[in-house]
């Protein structure tokens, strides 16, 4: 690869991480062809990228920028793998193929600044993601609502059966 090449390489790698919530690395050392396509297919159905590129690339793409912190993670096989907007997918699919297939190994991850080790990593997979807040939320509005309509609807419930009680009791009495 020559000089522009690289360039090229280095440039596209930091318009492509530039806005991420988190970036995770793995060595992927001992994987075999069918693993990795399995991997590669996990990510794509949830719209994670998958890279691997030269650690003296991924180092120079993220200088100078506030990931510049994850480049210790950068040695030996690194691959990266990152979704535009949920921190939490790239760490659920690594976590739960490391399980299925124990030679592919957590490094460690950026989120918004901060190294995380293996474990932090495994604390991020535990995150909801972006989709199941998004449902969580839904549901507190929606159950919100009901509450309201309701307690509207109670005040004048309540004074119609306060005034019913007291027309039967007016007729019994007379």
């Amino acid at each position: 690869m020559n000089r522009t090449d690289k360039a090229a390489v280095i440039e596209r790698l930091r318009n492509e991480l530039e806005g991420v919530p988190s970036i995770v690395v793995a060595d992927f050392q001992g994987l075999d062809v069918e693993s990795v396509t399995d991997l590669r297919d996990r990510f794509r159905a949830a719209g994670v990228e998958y890279l691997v590129v030269k650690n003296t690339l991924l180092k120079k793409s993220v200088e100078g920028t506030e990931r510049e912190t994850i480049s210790p993670l950068f040695k030996g096989n690194s691959a990266i793998a990152f979704h535009q907007e949920d921190p939490a997918a790239p760490a659920k699919i690594m976590t739960e193929y490391v399980r299925e297939n124990p030679k592919l190994v957590l490094k460690g991850a950026w989120l918004d600044g901060n190294l995380l080790d293996e474990n932090g990593v495994k604390a991020l997979a535990t995150l909801p993601g972006k989709d199941e807040l998004r449902a969580k939320l839904l549901s507190v509005f929606q159950g919100s609502g009901t509450r309201v309509v309701r307690l509207l609807s109670a005040a004048p419930t309540s004074f119609v059966q306060v005034l019913m009680a007291r027309e039967k009791q007016q007729s019994e009495s007379v």
